[in-house]
């Protein structure tokens, strides 16, 4: 989900010394961190727990992706969301749902709106492949995120671009190539929501932050925050598994 989700869920290798870290441009570590969480494909499990200052609500579910493209997230709880599913080809998204026997696609003015009443967008879900080619990176300094040295990295986007940030900073772990923080702004320059990398454990094989923790500028006591439980990498998929037929049925 968002994403990349979380899809968005999407940003997240080694250099071999010092000399070659040093080396490395701002759009070369983007895409360090980013193939570091990606593979050729992924599958897993995750739980996302939306909390608001009177309620909270937890939502799992599974996720399979292939390269940039291709993408579906499939709800498992709670009931009465169970078997509702979201498929990304390449800048679409397709929602199906079972209780009205329907398949409709995401038109853009959908975009912005909320992800399952989370703090992830629609937009998350199908973004994930632009950071690196519709932004112009730019590596403007290093801090520390609790007791990680980071690079942190502006990332503004290209004229051409159809992106929604107006302005994205990330601080990604100089050692490891983890996201750890990544603060995205409007058009205007007004800090709309912050993402932390929290909980760094082997997952599938890889050192990875195992928790997202979203958190809106604007409204106090939100946030959301999505769990790990499991990741796979790099076992074959075929491309008809990203099928809308295959959406209504997989489990």
């Amino acid at each position: 989900m968002g994403s990349r989700l979380f899809f968005f869920l999407l940003l997240f290798g080694f250099a071999n010394s010092l000399g070659a870290q040093a080396a490395l441009t701002a759009k070369e570590i983007i895409q360090k961190a980013d193939e570091k969480m990606r593979g050729k494909t992924s599958s897993g499990e995750m739980k996302m727990t939306i909390v608001r200052p009177t309620w909270s609500r937890e939502v799992t579910m599974k996720s399979w992706s292939k390269g940039e493209e291709l993408a579906l997230i499939l709800i498992t709880a709670p009931a009465r969301d169970k078997g509702a599913a979201f498929l990304k080809r390449q800048l679409e998204i397709w929602n199906w749902q079972p209780s009205i026997d329907r398949a409709i696609k995401l038109p853009p003015s959908m975009m912005m709106q909320s992800w399952m009443g989370s703090d992830f967008t629609n937009d998350d879900l199908v973004k994930e492949s632009s950071v690196i080619n519709d932004y112009v990176h730019k590596l403007i300094g290093s801090e520390k995120i609790g007791d990680r040295d980071c690079y942190k990295i502006e990332l503004k986007p290209k004229e051409d671009a159809a992106v929604v940030w107006g302005k994205v900073l990330s601080w990604i772990d100089k050692k490891d190539f983890l996201q750890m923080k990544v603060e995205f702004f409007d058009e205007d320059g007004y800090l709309v929501n912050t993402m932390y990398g929290k909980q760094i454990k082997m997952l599938g094989g890889k050192l990875l932050t195992s928790v997202l923790e979203v958190v809106p500028a604007d409204e106090p006591g939100n946030k959301t925050v999505v769990e790990y439980l499991r990741l796979e990498f790099d076992k074959p998929i075929d491309d008809a598994f990203f099928s809308l037929q295959n959406m209504k049925r997989v489990k």
